[in-house]
């Protein structure tokens, strides 16, 4: 009966946090107008999140290129299709890999850094400052912040899908001997709009989600050391999962 009643409590605690979750992201939007005008800010966050995360961006979507591209060639062999190693690999990076691992990429590098910050702000009592002065924290630090993220993770993704496409044909041509032109021209007849369009919405929607999370976790963690680095850990964890559990949900959508 103890496991049970366990089981029921965490599974209590889990909705109450989403419910919480949701009314932090409904309280984001609301204040979301007025902080669109600090535009300053929201360039900031893109900054931070996005063009100091281009490094890892760039060296994880070349290697997952170029290991996209052998073990595509391996297969495609077997049946004599080398050269459609084009359109595999580029729908492979722009549907899937390129989204998915961006945003776990995203959400253990900016993530983190926008959940320990803003956290570091709660245990300093630098939010609680604000408030004395009659300034909203959460339009003056959590919305450029969550915006900042929402908007870097589709550019992410696009550098991701670029430099993952070049990999491979750096691979597939250069070192497996694939002809060139049927490589770029397999693939341009291959990949279709909508396929784009999915990568991108996927993009968008796991930057809401991993913004929400880091954003959500180090704005209530507790003020202290110890709490700052449980909102840390959580912050990777749950945008973790919850990137994959979209991923399957939007799949299936646009299947």
């Amino acid at each position: 009966m103890k496991l049970f009643g366990d089981l029921w409590a965490s599974f209590i605690l889990a909705l109450s946090n989403l419910g919480s979750q949701c009314r932090f992201l409904m309280l984001l939007v609301w204040r979301t107008p007025r902080a669109l005008l600090r535009f300053q800010l929201i360039s900031d966050q893109v900054y931070n999140s996005g063009a100091l995360s281009l490094v890892i961006i760039m060296l994880s979507g070349l290697f997952v290129g170029m290991v996209l591209a052998l073990q595509g060639f391996t297969l495609l062999q077997r049946f004599g299709s080398e050269s459609a190693l084009g359109t595999a690999a580029a729908l492979g990076l722009v549907k899937e890999l390129g989204p998915v691992i961006t945003a776990l990429l995203f959400a253990g590098r900016a993530g983190t850094a926008l959940a320990s910050e803003i956290g570091l702000m709660r245990a300093t009592d630098q939010l609680s400052a604000m408030e004395m002065m009659a300034v909203d924290p959460i339009r003056r630090v959590v919305v450029p912040r969550f915006i900042g993220g929402i908007i870097a993770m589709p550019l992410l993704s696009v550098v991701f899908c670029m430099i993952g496409i070049f990999g491979a044909q750096l691979v597939g041509v250069q070192i497996m001997g694939v002809d060139q032109g049927s490589f770029w021209s397999q693939m341009r007849a291959a990949v279709e709009l909508k396929d784009i369009t999915e990568g991108i919405v996927k993009s968008m929607a796991f930057g809401v989600a991993c913004s929400l999370i880091a954003v959500y976790a180090g704005y209530h963690a507790v003020p202290t050391a110890e709490g700052v680095g449980r909102a840390t850990t959580r912050t990777v964890v749950t945008s973790a999962v919850v990137t994959l559990f979209l991923d399957y949900l939007l799949t299936s959508v646009f299947l």
